[in-house]
């Protein structure tokens, strides 16, 4: 009976630790004129299902793209599904030409915890730095709970 409270207990732990290390943490902001400020200060934690992180850069002038208008960068971040960034990154590829004098945008999903820092960043399909902390997670516990057994 002790070894099933003990069991019992390791796995509230390792639910606990793995649901912590799994919330994934985005920058956020809307339509700010640049990479600056809110969009490197404001980070968010993730709702559940939301496991990418968002990033739109715009080059236009707004409300309204117009040809001749002034124009400046415009950066939006957030967190989202995969599927709801890779459908806005598809319809954006179109449009994600780089020419100065056009208006465009773009669109670019990544995951791992603060992985939109910059825009644009390509980032890593896994997060190899949540995988390995979760590994070793994982090795510490299996090594406690088979302390406890023996």
């Amino acid at each position: 009976m002790e070894y099933w409270r003990l069991f019992v207990t390791f796995l509230t732990l390792f639910c606990y630790c793995f649901s912590y290390i799994s919330a994934l943490d985005c920058y956020v902001c809307t339509n700010q004129t640049g990479n600056v400020e809110k969009c490197l200060n404001t980070l968010r934690t993730c709702e559940p299902g939301e496991d990418v992180c968002g990033t739109e850069i715009r080059w236009g002038s707004l409300p309204y793209f117009s040809q001749g208008a002034l124009k400046q960068y415009y950066v939006s971040k957030r967190c989202m599904t995969k599927q709801q960034c890779q459908s806005k990154r598809k319809r954006h590829m179109p449009y994600c030409t780089h020419i100065w004098y056009e208006d465009w945008s773009c669109h670019e999903c990544c995951q791992g915890d603060r992985c939109n820092y910059f825009i644009i960043s390509k980032g890593l399909t896994l997060s190899t730095l949540s995988s390995f902390t979760l590994a070793v997670t994982s090795l510490i516990l299996s090594t406690v709970f088979i302390q406890f057994l023996l």
